[in-house]
């Protein structure tokens, strides 16, 4: 499991409090719960009302993806599809039958899977690859509705504190209160701003980015099925591979294998 998310996340909310309790507050004055509700609900139903109900009920699994999600090293995948390279060059392609049943990776699978059934490898190109596009046209939808809530939150905030400033000015006649209602009106915009740069438009970089990871492991797993089916030399396609990898990627498993 990546970290990333959560460390980052976590630790820019605890120097939020920590700034607060320096300066001299406390951090229930900023925890208010009306404001709270105003700024994420407001935020996330105006951003539901941007899209369809797919993208909202897809939230869930979003959020499990960002702070759960596990990235494979490359150079993993590249040795995995080395192995049932040369495995296919020594029994043949039709050896993989049981071969693939221990491949975690699922798309590597099931481009394994059609190139042992035989399928042309024009066809297999084109279907492999528009699966790639049907991917990215997901994790599209899934990332604009995070982007649109970052975008409404800061301004769902000012809403709040105008509303606030209201209840504020219905009670002028209470000099003793008018300190504690003012800085309450603000929290509301605190809260818009904090949540749109700490959490959703980070979150829909976050998926951004692992949506970018999990494509470039599909373009990867299709060099090594094609390869693979083509009969291709277990050295050549580990070479082919690692030269799609990031640089200091494949100089760790230039080392690796030297070793």
């Amino acid at each position: 499991m990546d970290i990333a998310s959560i460390v980052g996340v976590v630790v820019a909310l605890i120097i939020v409090f920590v700034v607060q309790i320096l300066e001299g507050g406390h951090p229930a004055s900023i925890i208010l719960l009306p404001s709270m509700l105003l700024v994420f609900g407001g935020a996330f139903f105006a951003a539901m009302a941007g899209g369809i109900l797919k993208d909202a009920t897809g939230v869930g699994k979003s959020f499990q993806k960002v702070f759960l999600a596990k990235v494979t090293p490359p150079n993993q995948l590249v040795d995995e599809v080395v192995k049932l390279a040369e495995r296919a060059r020594r029994e043949g392609l039709l050896a993989l039958e049981d071969a693939i049943k221990t491949v975690d990776h699922a798309f590597l699978k099931r481009g394994l899977q059609l190139a042992i059934d035989g399928t042309d490898p024009e066809e297999l190109h084109d279907i492999l690859h528009a699966e790639i596009a049907a991917k990215k046209k997901a994790d599209k939808a899934g990332i604009k509705i995070f982007e649109n809530m970052g975008g409404y939150a800061p301004t769902i905030g000012i809403i709040g504190t105008v509303m606030g400033l209201v209840h504020v000015l219905e009670n002028l006649d209470q000099p003793e209160t008018l300190g504690h209602s003012i800085a309450a009106a603000f929290v509301a915009t605190l809260w818009g701003v904090l949540s749109a740069n700490v959490l959703w438009l980070p979150i829909a970089a976050r998926l951004s980015r692992l949506s970018g990871v999990e494509v470039e492991e599909m373009e990867l797993a299709i060099e090594g099925v094609l390869a693979i089916q083509a009969g291709s030399n277990p050295r050549m396609v580990a070479q082919r591979l690692r030269s799609l990898l990031p640089p200091d990627v494949a100089a760790k498993a230039e080392t690796k294998k030297a070793a």
